[in-house]
């Protein structure tokens, strides 16, 4: 199976802000330049599913009014993680107290009181096995129109890591903002 990994265009919010679960609006120009570029490239009508988070439903809109063969759908499971009262703040005025509570147990901490990143492997997870099911049963392609840090774990769960032990083995690489990456999962 094929899947499209896409990520939303840049967010409104200033840079250095932990804005994950944050419901931002992506900048408007930039989104209808990637939905362009995706609706060169995308084959013809694929499963495509979003994130809720408006940065996300509004490249799901722009690509789908380039595209009459492509329909979305929200998927609640592909939003960001959430990390609670850490949301909105500068990441730099986080107390350093608050990353050693989470690095030292990285798996099951809930980051800021949110989500913890085991859960948040959890729901990824059960949205790419539904997706899986899916697939196989149209074209074996689907698209998600995501964040970062659900790429980043769906890069983990499709190398068979469902659980991370440390913050260590997080994956760091990601696409950029309106950038995608394609990946063949078994």
């Amino acid at each position: 199976m094929k899947l499209w990994l896409v990520r939303h265009a840049r967010p409104r919010v200033a840079p250095g802000v932990c804005y994950g679960a944050t419901d931002l609006p992506a900048d408007a120009r930039a989104t209808a330049l990637q939905a362009r570029q995706l609706a060169a490239v995308l084959p013809a009508g694929l499963p495509l599913v979003h994130s809720p988070l408006q940065r996300c439903e509004q490249l799901s809109q722009a690509l789908c009014g380039l595209r009459a063969d492509l329909a979305s759908q929200p998927e609640p499971r592909i939003a960001e993680m959430d990390f609670g009262r850490w949301e909105g703040r500068r990441w730099d005025d986080i107390p350093r107290a608050e990353y050693d509570a989470w690095t030292a147990d990285f798996a099951g901490h809930a980051v800021g009181g949110g989500e913890s990143v085991q859960a948040f492997l959890q729901r990824v997870g059960q949205a790419l096995q539904a997706t899986r099911a899916g697939a196989g049963a149209t074209c074996g392609e689907a698209v998600w129109i995501t964040h970062a840090g659900v790429i980043r774990a769906v890069d983990l769960l499709a190398r068979g890591v469902t659980r991370v032990g440390d913050a260590g083995q997080w994956p760091r690489e990601a696409p950029g903002h309106g950038q995608w990456r394609e990946l063949w999962l078994e």
